[in-house]
């Protein structure tokens, strides 16, 4: 059974760092693309980065580039968003996803393009 399982969220003031955990149960990471997607309360959900299969080509919401990291370490098979100078306006709950796509490099943005969702972890960035 394939499982998604973020961590790493919590409570921080803005400017702090955090770093999401994805690990992946049942998944070999290194045969997907993988991203990072964010619902914040009354708003739907959004992408904020993905990590292609492998090259490794990475791309990221406007906002979060520059901030925002995402990685991955087919050792431990588990991808990574660190997430330094937090805003209010990164506070959700943030979702890892797998996409079973067939090209090396590409990056899905979509979230009709990812197959795997994990429930989430809550990121609060109070100011």
């Amino acid at each position: 059974q394939v499982q998604l399982v973020e961590s790493g969220g919590g409570l921080v003031q803005a400017e702090a760092s955090l770093r999401l955990s994805c690990a992946a149960p049942g998944l070999t990471v290194s045969r997907y693309a993988m991203g990072w997607f964010r619902q914040a309360p009354g708003k739907e959900r959004e992408f904020v980065a993905a990590i292609s299969k492998s090259v490794p080509t990475t791309y990221y919401k406007y906002s979060v580039k520059g901030r925002f990291t995402i990685s991955r370490d087919n050792a431990k098979n588990t991808v990574y968003l660190q997430m330094n100078s937090l805003k209010p306006e990164d506070t959700a709950v943030y979702y890892c996803a797998a996409a079973g796509v067939l090209s090396i490099s590409y990056v899905p943005q979509q979230e009709r393009d990812y197959d795997y969702w994990g429930q989430g972890t809550q990121v609060t960035v109070s100011s």
